[in-house]
Order: structure tokens, then sequence, then C-alpha cells
């Protein structure tokens, strides 16, 4: 068998390149041919890493009763916990908001289930990003993915997201994202009237 001569590399190559690719943050795509809908900054730019810390929580410290079920959002380990009323559990990862003033804490609950989110920016997303669109229908292109879980707050929403860089970062304008899977799996196992908790 013959010995590779073009591209020689020793272990230690190896893993030092293999390191240094790790290391590079991805790049965001820049497409102008008008076949995408950009609404976020460039996450290279403006998130340091993709990292959340799962650790599966207990709902009795957090809520009285489990009736209509209950979602909490971890904002620090970026996950969000799901029990049902039965018990049973679920943890997702999650996108929370890119900044603290953008963040939100408390109780609220579901209070519609949109199955095909349209989006429209609200004022102050206007004011940060003029160059945003007034409106996005259903679809691929939606920031809110495929699926949207209202909360009793205005403008706040737990949804899918078609960018899934954003998913395990503070990449959000104040929504928790999910998977499009996800959003689609507790969406069918949520009910208008699910507590909902952020921490």
């Amino acid at each position: 068998m013959a010995e590779n001569t073009r591209f020689p590399i020793n272990r230690r190559g190896f893993l030092a390149g293999t390191a240094a690719l790790v290391a590079t943050p991805a790049v965001a795509q820049d497409v102008n041919d008008g076949s995408t809908v950009e609404m976020e900054r460039d996450l290279s730019q403006v998130v340091r890493r993709n990292i959340s810390s799962f650790r599966t929580l207990d709902w009795q410290p957090y809520f009285s009763n489990l009736t209509k079920g209950a979602i909490l959002v971890d904002i620090d380990s970026r996950a969000l916990h799901y029990w049902e009323e039965n018990g049973n559990y679920r943890l997702y990862p999650s996108s929370v908001p890119l900044t603290e003033d953008l963040t939100r804490r408390g109780r609220t609950e579901v209070t519609l289930k949109d199955p095909e989110p349209d989006w429209r920016p609200t004022p102050s997303m206007k004011i940060r990003n003029p160059e945003w669109p007034d409106y996005v229908p259903p679809g691929p292109d939606n920031p809110l993915g495929t699926r949207a879980l209202h909360l009793s707050w205005t403008y706040y929403r737990i949804h899918g997201t078609h960018d899934t860089r954003k998913i395990g970062r503070r990449s959000s304008n104040g929504c928790i994202g999910l998977y499009n899977e996800h959003i689609e799996e507790l969406y069918e196992l949520a009910k208008v009237g699910t507590q909902v908790l952020l921490i």
C-alpha cells in the first residue's frame, strides 16, 4: 500500500487542525437574491457560543399542580421543560433572548395555539432594524417556524425557527425558540391555559 506523500499529517497535526476548525465560528449566509428573508443579524458576530447545560427538573418547586400541563423555560440553561398533566416530562433545547433587557421572567400562560404563524416585527424591532420587512407570511422563511404558542404577554411566543443555529443560544428578540420538530410536538401536547414560567 503506497503512502500518501501529498498530504502528510501526523496525529498532533490532525488534532490541532480539528481544534482550529471547531473553534472557528460559523459564518451566516449572506443571500441577496431575494430567495430568503433575513431577519436576524449575523449570528457569528453576536453569539459567542451554542451551549446548553441541560438538567432535568422536578415540577413541584415551581407549580402547585399540573392542570393543563406546565412549561418552565430556564433562560440560563437555554432549555424548555414540559410536564403533562399525568407527570410525563420532556426537555427541549431552546433559544432565549439575546440580551437581559429583551428577557422577561415570571408567570404567564398559553393563550393561543397558532398552527401556521405569520410574523410582523414589533415596533421596537423595526426601530432597531428598519430594513426588516413589515410582514412575512407562513412558510419556510417565517421566523416563527411551523407552529407558535402565544403567551399572555404581548408579543411573546414559544415558537419554532427556520434558523437552527439559534437553538442553544442567546439569539432571540424576546421569544423562546425551538427546533420545528420540537415545537410541533409541544404544540400537540400543550393546551390553551397551559401554565408557563420563565426563570
